[in-house]
């Protein structure tokens, strides 16, 4: 994806606000709800980053948990879901800040509860003593598009799909290669998903392993796993090639020289080293 058609995407969900605006993009464009949907995650959870500090004010927080008190002791219905659309909060991040201030104020005297406790409960909203707060929070949880653990667990399982994708494309051509678990055996703590036991070459390019990345790869993430993940595996490995399955904005596709490759794909042509011609 050009640069260019990134920032008008960008430009039209900022315009827009939610998720709505992705249809009308994916018809104008051609660009698939996957990679959209990426898309938007990135950059909504990026604003609620810039944005935690307001929201996590004490007296703000205190807010909005009287807000909610007040709301659920009127019968109001979607207490938090409202409230989160009107301060332009992840519903879910709404829920922690309430369920932690619930937790103060009945459990801890007013001071602040323990997180692994604020996180077990709003996975198993079963355990809140309030019923009528448990309800709020578990609609939020399944409402909410960009947060909370079941967002979690639906990226995790979308990551290990597409890396068990890669390991089924790899098989097909024959590759023998190391996977992170036997990598890490081996006594490695920075591994890439595959690690090909024999070199292969890509539109001209070495690559000795292979990353895995079921998102979309825009600048602040590329750059971010550069210095996290990639260039780690470069130093170690030699180069290589990470596979972002959803694209990639194709800018950023410029270290080709110093070991990096970027795909979109598993590439069709590849050419095998033969050991025994070396």
């Amino acid at each position: 994806m050009k640069l260019t058609v990134y920032s008008e995407i960008m430009d039209t969900i900022h315009s827009c606000g939610t998720r709505d605006c992705l249809r009308h993009i994916e018809e104008k464009y051609g660009i698939s709800m996957k990679t959209l949907g990426s898309i938007y995650s990135q950059d909504y959870q990026r604003k609620m980053k810039k944005t935690h500090s307001k929201h996590y004010a004490p007296e703000v927080m205190e807010a909005y948990y009287q807000r909610c008190v007040h709301g659920l002791q009127q019968g109001e219905k979607h207490v938090l879901l409202k409230l989160a659309a009107e301060v332009d909060l992840s519903a879910a991040l709404l829920s922690r800040i309430v369920l932690e201030k619930h937790l103060a104020n009945t459990q801890y005297q007013g001071n602040t509860p323990p997180r692994s406790l604020v996180t077990q409960q709003l996975r198993d909203t079963t355990l809140i003593s309030d019923p009528l707060l448990a309800s709020e929070i578990n609609i939020c949880t399944i409402a909410d598009d960009n947060y909370g653990h079941l967002v979690d667990t639906v990226k995790h399982s979308i990551g290990f799909e597409y890396e068990f994708l890669l390991k089924h494309k790899v098989e097909e051509k024959g590759l023998e290669y190391l996977g992170e678990d036997q990598m890490r055996a081996k006594g490695y703590d920075k591994t890439p998903d595959i690690k090909l036991e024999v070199p292969i070459a890509v539109g001209g390019y070495v690559v000795n392993w292979i990353e895995s990345k079921a998102s979309f790869g825009d600048e602040e993430s590329n750059k971010s796993y550069l210095k996290d993940q990639f260039w780690s595996y470069q130093n170690r490995f030699g180069p290589g090639m990470v596979i972002y399955w959803f694209g990639f904005i194709d800018e950023l596709d410029v270290n080709r020289d110093k070991g990096i490759l970027l795909m979109d794909h598993f590439p069709a042509d590849i050419v095998l080293m033969k050991p025994e011609t070396v």
